[in-house]
């Protein structure tokens, strides 16, 4: 099945009834109560960075019998139909002495009743000072911090961005990298009762010649990546990630967490373009981040959801969704084993392979001078 874009998601004719004009992310989960939840991050009223209404975390409802079709929003977390930010902080102020400029959702997850909403406190792109956990008990209506967090520099950086699923065993299982596109993937699970025990984590660690749970996370997949996202789909256990390194969304098709990533079947999804060389019913976007499974997808028909920021003219600054077959699955376009590397590390690896492509790099370093620019008050 040939990739091919469904529609955009956010934007003008899109989003505006919700106070929505720019926005990126949209991580997705099903509410208890059965009703889509996406999670976007940076928000703002006009289309574009910068201007009045600037939020972080925002949360939009869809309609799971629209997912396949084309994402329909039937609502928005706060009073009435504007978006609001749900947590509760101020845009570049001071919080438990450091300075915050915003604070970026990376997953969301449901267990029984309850939701989990994992964030990055950041000062400007890329800076991460902690991570933290908030849970809601109303369908992603409002959520309250569960007091959990940890410091920026935990796992070495590494557990910054995270991605994590719940299994048929009892435990939640976690990818995560840095906020810098530069660094490799871990895995760490926690049994889902004691989700925001950060005692109860324990790392997926090569130690002695093998793998096993309990010992410290080591690098299982190096590379520069950026955004992730962990679901289990028809019997399998899909990672969908932005390959920062290699500009494109990849995809790769698991039966178990644990697997060998450098061996299991890996296929792209969505690739990185020039803006003159955008091509989004071929599945070639410009500036491309992001990458998050639609609920409902399946292995012939996955849905993801695609950001995309022209760090130059501001815009577009907007979520899209894709559609294509999973790697390993008979409509998938192309897959391969994984094309960086052919043997799983036979020793602990210290960190990922760091340093990007200069297309990636160029991105990251215009999307920082432009949240510079823009997502600071006009008189600071």
């Amino acid at each position: 099945m040939a990739v091919r874009k469904v529609k955009d998601l956010t934007g003008p004719g899109h989003t505006d009834r919700f106070g929505v004009g720019g926005t990126d992310l949209g991580v997705m989960t099903t509410a208890p109560d059965g009703r889509l939840v996406a999670v976007f991050g940076d928000t703002f009223e006009r289309a574009g960075i910068g201007g009045p209404g600037w939020r972080s975390p925002v949360v939009l409802f869809g309609d799971p019998a629209s997912a396949r079709t084309g994402l329909e929003w039937t609502g928005a977390a706060g009073d009435g139909t504007y978006a609001e930010q749900v947590l509760p902080y101020h845009h570049d102020s001071v919080i438990h002495g450091r300075q915050v400029s915003t604070v970026i959702p990376t997953d969301v997850l449901t267990i029984g009743a309850e939701m989990y909403l994992h964030v990055m406190v950041c000062a400007g792109i890329g800076n991460v000072h902690w991570t933290e956990v908030h849970r809601s008990t109303d369908n992603g209506e409002t959520w309250s911090h569960t007091g959990t967090t940890w410091p920026g520099d935990h796992h070495g950086g590494l557990f910054q961005m995270l991605t994590w699923a719940q299994g048929g065993d009892g435990y939640v299982y976690a990818f995560s990298t840095g906020f810098q596109r530069d660094k490799g993937l871990i895995l760490q699970r926690v049994p889902a009762d004691r989700l925001t025990d950060p005692d109860a984590w324990e790392g997926w660690g090569f130690r002695d010649g093998a793998w096993a749970w309990g010992n410290p996370p080591t690098v299982a997949l190096t590379g520069a990546y950026g955004e992730l996202c962990l679901r289990p789909v028809d019997g399998r256990w899909l990672l969908a990630f932005f390959d920062a390194g290699n500009y494109r969304i990849d995809v790769l098709n698991l039966q178990a967490p644990t697997d060998n990533l450098y061996e299991a079947t890996r296929g792209t999804v969505v690739y990185g373009a020039s803006w003159r060389g955008e091509d989004h019913a071929g599945g070639h976007v410009a500036q491309l981040y992001g990458g998050y499974i639609v609920p409902g997808s399946t292995l012939e028909e996955l849905h993801l959801v695609v950001s995309q920021w022209n760090t130059e003219t501001n815009w577009p600054y907007r979520s899209m969704q894709f559609t294509g077959g999973a790697p390993g699955s008979g409509r998938a376009a192309s897959s391969s084993r994984s094309s960086t590397a052919t043997e799983r590390p036979s020793q602990p690896t210290s960190r990922a392979v760091e340093g990007e492509s200069s297309g990636s790099t160029s991105i990251l370093g215009k999307a920082r001078e432009l949240a510079q620019r823009y997502l600071r008050p006009p008189n600071r």
